[in-house]
Order: structure tokens, then C-alpha cells, then sequence
């Protein structure tokens, strides 16, 4: 028998900005089907989080958000119970169109879920589902590189090297023997940061970029990780491009590009996003826990390393707003993490309003 408290502490928003972000108490879910249901004990933040609470309904509705967790599994919907079971340290990204994982207790497809590394910290492991799963398909689907399969004499560029996805993407591209990567970056300590993911070179994205590659002997691009600002760089991104080169891009343009642009050279341009196996439940859906299951052996076996630079306390309105305050400057160096609710009861602790989820 698993005994759970009938209602949870969470962070929520009931309308857009300037609405404020609101401490609030919520029901606690009961899993079914494919979910699990998880106490969080520690979140990251992202900037879609940002994105969905700008895209707010004035519906008087409260919405949690948050796409990034590591917790403990409590309870098993039925179609669930043959991935995990109670106790196991999961993380995962998610579904951006369900609660997200601001609350002391959230629902998951299992298939969207993996067993956490076990030598990584709650904190240090929620760093990781968002940005790794999207540097992985980007990396490995898109653009065909493998971990081990040789990529001698290609060129990466990650064009927003010190942010969370640019901070994964570094490092897992590394993992393709003889692939140059280079990263941007414009401020002294995400210069650092980006040559301490790994990236063999780093130059500067406020300044005009094919100089600063002709001077380190890069005359064309193969490959190009677009993830920050398109508008900006797209037109000379394009002029870089080598013929039947490839752009990936994960951010949404302002305005239209020129697709032409790309046409003459035959380069590719495509989108990651992340959450379009959860929100279209695609048949590979399962894919995403596959890939994070990956992402944790290379963990432990020391082969990667989190992106996690700052805590920023345990969840509340307070400590979440900041964080998004943060993200929105846009200068954020690897990920932001906060704890789960620490003062909340668990479920193995006495609690005067229980329910049984057996």
C-alpha cells in the first residue's frame, strides 16, 4: 500500500505576464495507462518554460509549467509497471502539453522517462532531459554524426555554445572521432565555459563570423547548430555553408527567413523540437527514454558531464520568478536548477489528509 497526501505545493500562473507566478496547492494525480506519477525533487528551467508562460490563456486556469525533472517514482499507472516501479530515481523532459514538473508531484508517460545517473545529484541530473534530448536528435538524427563513427574532417559550428542545449551539444558531439567543433560565444566567462564542455575552438557571434573562421582556417561549414537568435545569423550562416551542408535550428524566427538563401548550395535546414514525439504521441515516442538511458551510461561512465552552473534554492514563486527573470536576459550560462519542496512531507512520512494510491 502507498500511502500519498490528497493535495501538493506547486507553482503556477493564471494568467500571462505581467501576471506573477503564484505558490499554490493542487490535487495530487493518480497515474494510469503509461504514467507515472513522481515526486520531484529537483527541476530545471528552460527558456520554453518562458515561451508557454508568455502563450498563457486569460482563462483564470492555473497552469504549471517546467519541462525538466529528476524524482522518485511513487506509483505506476498499469501499462507503466513494466518500465519502473515505486522507488526507482527517474528523469525526464516530458510533455509540454501537460502539467509540468513546478510541483511537489507530476505525471509522466513512462515512455518519456529513464532511470537517472546514479552517480549524478537530483540537481545535476535535472539539468540534463531538455537540453540532451534535444542536442541528441539534433546531433544524431538530423545530422547523422555518431558517438564512435568517425566524422574526421567535418566541421560543427554551435552557434550559442554556452547556453544549456550548446553546453550538452559540445560534449556529445566530441563524441564523433575527428569532428571539429567550434562554438560561439561573446563574453569571457561562456568563452571559458564552452572550451570546458570541450569545443576545440570559440569565437564570437556578435562579430562578423567568417573572418574569425577563415583565421582559424575554416573556409565552409558542414554542419551548423542554430540556437540562438536566427533572425541574426541566418543570412550568414547561409553564405558559410558548404554545398549539401545542414542546419539544424531549434528557436523560432521573428519573421520569415529567406529559404532561398539556401537553395543555389542544396543545404538542408530542419527543426528540433523536442516535444513533438510526446505532443503528437509518434510511434517512436518510446524513443526519448531510449535516448536518455543512453545519455545516463554516458554519464556514469564519465563521458559527459552536467550543465548545471547555479541552484537557485527550492521551488517557490519567489526563487522560480528569478530564474525566469534570468533566462529572459539572455545571458544565462548553462542550466539553472532548483530543488523540489523540501518541507513538503513525503509519501513515507506521517500525514494527517492521505489517500491510497495502491
Amino acid at each position: 500500500m502507498n500511502l500519498l497526501p490528497t493535495q501538493m505545493p506547486a507553482v503556477g500562473i493564471q494568467a500571462p505576464p505581467p501576471a506573477e507566478l503564484r505558490d499554490v496547492f493542487l490535487p495530487v494525480p493518480t497515474p494510469a495507462g503509461h504514467d507515472i506519477l513522481v515526486r520531484v525533487d529537483a527541476v530545471a528551467v528552460n527558456p520554453a518554460d518562458c515561451r508557454v508562460r508568455q502563450r498563457k490563456l486569460d482563462d483564470g486556469q492555473v497552469v504549471v509549467l517546467g519541462w525538466d525533472a529528476a524524482g522518485v517514482v511513487v506509483a505506476c499507472g498499469a501499462e507503466a509497471a513494466e518500465r519502473f516501479r515505486p522507488g526507482d530515481a527517474v528523469y525526464y523532459a516530458g510533455d509540454v502539453n501537460r502539467p509540468g514538473c513546478n510541483s511537489a508531484y507530476q505525471l509522466v508517460d513512462a515512455r518519456l522517462a529513464a532511470r537517472r545517473p546514479a552517480n549524478w545529484s537530483a540537481e545535476e541530473a535535472a539539468a540534463l532531459p531538455l537540453t540532451g534530448l534535444t542536442a541528441w536528435e539534433a546531433l544524431f538524427e538530423h545530422l547523422g554524426y555518431a558517438p564512435e563513427a568517425s566524422a574526421a574532417g567535418q566541421t560543427l559550428l554551435v552557434l550559442g555554445g554556452a547556453g544549456g542545449v550548446g553546453s550538452i551539444a559540445i560534449q556529445l558531439a566530441r563524441l564523433a572521432p575527428g569532428l571539429r567543433v567550434i562554438a560561439t560565444a561573446s563574453r569571457p566567462e561562456s568563452v571559458n565555459w564552452c572550451r570546458q564542455m570541450g569545443a576545440h575552438e570559440v569565437i564570437d557571434h556578435r562579430q562578423p563570423l567568417r573572418p574569425q573562421l577563415q583565421a582559424i582556417g575554416v573556409e565552409g561549414l558542414q554542419s551548423v547548430l542554430l540556437l540562438n537568435r536566427p533572425d541574426e545569423h541566418f543570412a550568414a550562416l547561409a553564405e558559410l555553408m558548404v554545398p549539401f551542408g545542414h542546419i539544424v535550428n531549434i528557436v523560432p524566427f521573428s519573421q520569415p527567413p529567406e529559404i532561398n538563401l539556401l537553395m543555389r548550395k542544396s543545404v538542408s535546414l530542419s527543426w528540433n523540437y523536442m516535444f513533438t514525439r510526446s505532443m503528437f504521441q509518434t510511434a517512436d515516442m518510446a524513443r526519448q527514454g531510449e535516448i536518455l538511458a543512453d545519455l545516463a551510461r554516458l554519464a556514469e561512465a564519465g563521458r559527459i558531464r552536467s550543465t548545471q552552473r547555479e541552484h537557485l534554492g527550492s521551488l517557490s514563486a519567489r526563487n522560480l520568478s528569478a530564474a525566469h527573470v534570468r533566462l529572459a536576459r539572455g545571458d544565462t550560462i548553462g542550466k539553472l536548477t532548483l530543488s523540489g519542496f523540501p518541507a513538503f512531507r513525503s509519501e513515507h512520512e506521517p500525514h494527517p489528509d492521505r489517500a491510497d494510491l495502491s
